[in-house]
C-alpha cells in the first residue's frame, strides 16, 4: 500500500508472470484467480483507464513493478482493477434519470441513506478518460465511492466539468473512502464492470485487495 511521501514501486529483473493485453476488463479476467503479488506485463489498448493512472503505454517495457489494488465482487467472485458503476454512469447521466433510494455502507458503517441514480467504486482515477476521481490511487489500499444525488438540472454541468476533474466538490455528489463497501438498491439497476455492462443487480459487496499483483510500468 502506497503512502503519503513513498516510492511507489522499486526495479525488477524478473520475468512477467502473465502478459496481457487489451482493456481493463481484459486484464481483471486475466487477474481472475491468480495469486497474490503476481507480476504483469500489460499492453494496453487505448481504452485502459488503469493504464492512463498508472502511466502504462502500450509498449510495456519498464523494468519497474508497482503493486496495484485490485476490486472483489461477491458476484460470481469476479474482481475489477479500475471502477465499478452501479445505476447510470456519471458521463451517461442526464436529466431524465431518475434517482431511487439506495443505502451505502462503508467499513462496516453506514455512509449515505437517500436517493440517489449512481454509486461509483473507483479504485483508479478515470472513467473513459473521464478525470472522474482526480485524488485516485490504484496502489492507496483504499476505495473512493462517490455517491451521486444531482438534481436533473445539475447534471449537464457536473458532465461538462469531468474531463478536468473540476466536477468536485459538489454538493450533490457524496464522496467517501473505505476498503469494504456494500450498496443496496430495492430493485436492480444497470452495473458496468471496468467500462463494460455487467447486467443488473440490487445490492453489492466490494472489497479492496491491497497490492493484489505487481505491475510493470
Amino acid at each position: 500500500m502506497i503512502r503519503p511521501g513513498e516510492e511507489w514501486g522499486s526495479a525488477t529483473a524478473e520475468p512477467p508472470d502473465r502478459e496481457v493485453s487489451g482493456d481493463d476488463a481484459d486484464l481483471a479476467r486475466a487477474l481472475a484467480g491468480a495469486p497474490t503479488g503476481v507480476l504483469v506485463r500489460y499492453r494496453p489498448s487505448a481504452a485502459s483507464d488503469l493504464a492512463r493512472a498508472v502511466g502504462v503505454g502500450e509498449t510495456a517495457t519498464g523494468d519497474v513493478a508497482v503493486p496495484v489494488d485490485l476490486l472483489r465482487l461477491d458476484a460470481g467472485g469476479g474482481v475489477a482493477v479500475n471502477a465499478v458503476v452501479l445505476g447510470v454512469a456519471p458521463d451517461r447521466l442526464r436529466w431524465w434519470h431518475r434517482r431511487g433510494w439506495v443505502e451505502v455502507e462503508i467499513d462496516g458503517r453506514s455512509a449515505f441513506a437517500g436517493r440517489a441514480s449512481t454509486v461509483a467504486v473507483l479504485n483508479g482515477q478515470y472513467l473513459r478518460a473521464a478525470d472522474l476521481s482526480p485524488r485516485g490511487h490504484p496502489g492507496d489500499g483504499s476505495a473512493e465511492v462517490q455517491i451521486y444525488a444531482l438534481a436533473g438540472s445539475q447534471r449537464g454541468g457536473m458532465r461538462r466539468r469531468l474531463c478536468t476533474g473540476s466536477h468536485l466538490p459538489h454538493p450533490g455528489i457524496a464522496t467517501r473512502r473505505g476498503k469494504r463497501v456494500t450498496v443496496r438498491f430495492p430493485r436492480p439497476v444497470p452495473l458496468e464492470v471496468d467500462g463494460r455492462p455487467a447486467g443488473r443487480t440490487a445490492s453489492l459487496e466490494i472489497d479492496v485487495l491491497p497490492a493484489a499483483y505487481r505491475l510493470l510500468v
